[in-house]
């Protein structure tokens, strides 16, 4: 059964010009920050996404900026009515993604949008894509910020589909991290680094938007068939000029090119994820390309990392927070919902779950923390199934009156992060350390019930009949909402 979806970002924009949720820039606006300094404050105040018209020095590119950084724009990506509520959002994905893997479907080079233009060889110039630069500050022009890299294990028939920044360096070089525990740097420091072999890669440029959100899930199922599954038939793939790999044929710009073992370049600075500058200028990995293709009139990509939201934290939050309560559900842990909040830059995990038995909250933390997922994350809350895990009045209320002060925050001090975390020491960022943390919400279940302190609200301390009257007459008592 094929979902409504949208098989390129050409008919996603027409979509969000229909729901309000785009703005057309026709003014010229220049690459060099203007560009970037508006997308960020898109992001900031959960504005519009924007479609740059007209690109300074670079006439026939335009640009889209910030193109899922809301849960409004979320849910259209699925086909959804914009106001959809991120808990049906999540039944949606949920739904997609339960059933059998969908292989993809592979196209003639002729029939793929992404093949109308191709430079191979020695025209091949990274300058003459309108890579922005993004901040202020940053160590150059960072051409991968809405993308995601196409990389194929050296041994078996494994393909990742994983966002990793990359910044220009010259006409044909790009340059970005590579963290060992992510899928791609342990086919590259596992497999290709120790044989000397260059890793071929491709980066896919502005992709349609579900397979940009297959590329941020944590699913064990290769990406090309978690987009299907998405889209409810194969998602349509072409192969690439100068190597054995697949793209998805309607992105709109590819680069194609090997991973170097054993060379680094400097790169960085750059505004991350976490809404800081964390990362110094140091080596890391080399991107050597050797072919461009792409559309005819090609839309460039912009996401701006940094303070909540953006794309990156929203879908990181939103795949990683579903595929971590499909991971509880299947170790039998009676959860009712979990949710990673955005503006938590998704280090903040909220787990609701019905209290059957003492520590049960020990055991989630232990299990999420010890899953592939737990260095992106180090604070994980936990609390009772009548709880809304949505709603943050709710979650403050039960961190600061259910969590014991000592007995309830539990600290594991030698657990796995990222060597992006601002709180981070230089030697925890060095070898990729972090705390955890896990706050225990739930009253002990060995508490007499009448010992249990009963929770003052409206649909907590009235009988229904008296809920459903002032309900129904609410609008009639003359409040709007």
């Amino acid at each position: 059964m094929a979902y409504k979806y949208y098989k390129d970002n050409r008919t996603y924009i027409e979509a969000l010009k229909r729901t309000g949720d785009l703005i057309e820039i026709t003014d010229e606006v220049d690459w060099d920050l203007e560009m970037g300094a508006i997308v960020r404050r898109v992001c900031e105040k959960k504005a519009p996404a924007v479609f740059f018209k007209k690109i300074k020095d670079y006439p026939g590119f335009t640009a889209f900026g910030a193109p899922i950084a809301t849960y409004r724009r979320l849910a259209v990506s699925f086909g959804l009515d914009p106001e959809t509520s991120i808990p049906d959002i999540s039944k949606e994905y949920l739904k997609r993604t339960m059933g059998e893997p969908i292989k993809p479907k592979i196209l003639d080079k002729k029939d793929a949008p992404c093949k109308e233009v191709v430079i191979t060889g020695d025209k091949v110039n990274l300058f003459d894509l309108p890579a922005p630069m993004v901040h202020d500050g940053d160590g150059g022009r960072y051409i991968g910020t809405w993308h995601f890299v196409v990389a194929k294990d050296y041994d078996t028939d494994f393909v990742n589909w994983g966002m990793y920044r990359q910044m220009v360096y010259d006409e044909k070089t790009m340059v970005g991290p590579v963290l060992a525990f992510s899928d791609m740097g342990k086919m590259f420091y596992n497999k290709y680094v120790p044989r000397n072999i260059p890793m071929p890669f491709a980066t896919v440029i502005n992709p349609d938007p579900l397979s940009a959100i297959a590329s941020c899930a944590p699913s064990p199922i290769s990406e090309a068939e978690f987009t299907g599954m998405l889209m409810g038939e194969p998602v349509e793939l072409v192969k690439c000029e100068t190597c054995d790999l697949y793209v998805p044929a309607h992105a709109e710009i590819i680069i194609e090119g090997v991973v170097l073992p054993n060379v680094t370049l400097e790169e960085a600075p750059f505004g991350e994820y976490t809404g800081y500058r964390t990362s110094p200028r140091d080596k890391r990995t080399v991107y050597r390309v050797t072919a461009i293709t792409m559309r005819k009139d090609p839309i460039m990509a912009i996401s701006n990392m940094g303070v909540p939201t953006d794309e990156g934290q929203l879908l990181r939050s939103f795949s990683l927070g579903l595929e971590m309560e499909r991971m509880l559900k299947d170790q039998g842990i009676p959860v009712t919902g979990v949710f990673m909040l955005p503006e938590s830059t998704h280090h903040f995990v909220v787990v609701g779950v019905k209290p059957i038995y003492a520590n049960i909250a020990t055991q989630i933390g232990q299990l999420v923390f010890g899953s592939k997922l737990g260095p992106w994350f180090h604070m994980v809350m936990v609390v009772d199934d009548k709880t809304d895990i949505y709603n943050k009045d709710e979650i403050i209320h039960a961190l600061c009156t259910k969590c014991h002060p000592s007995r309830g925050i539990r600290i594991e001090e030698h657990g796995v992060g990222t060597p992006l975390n601002p709180f981070a020491s230089p030697e925890e960022r060095l070898y990729g350390r972090a705390p955890k943390v896990v706050f225990d919400c739930l009253f002990p279940p060995e508490w007499p019930t009448s010992m249990v302190p009963i929770k003052v609200s409206f649909d907590n301390v009235y009988p229904k009949d008296i809920q459903e009257k002032v309900l129904s007459n609410w609008k009639r008592y003359g409040f709007k909402d």
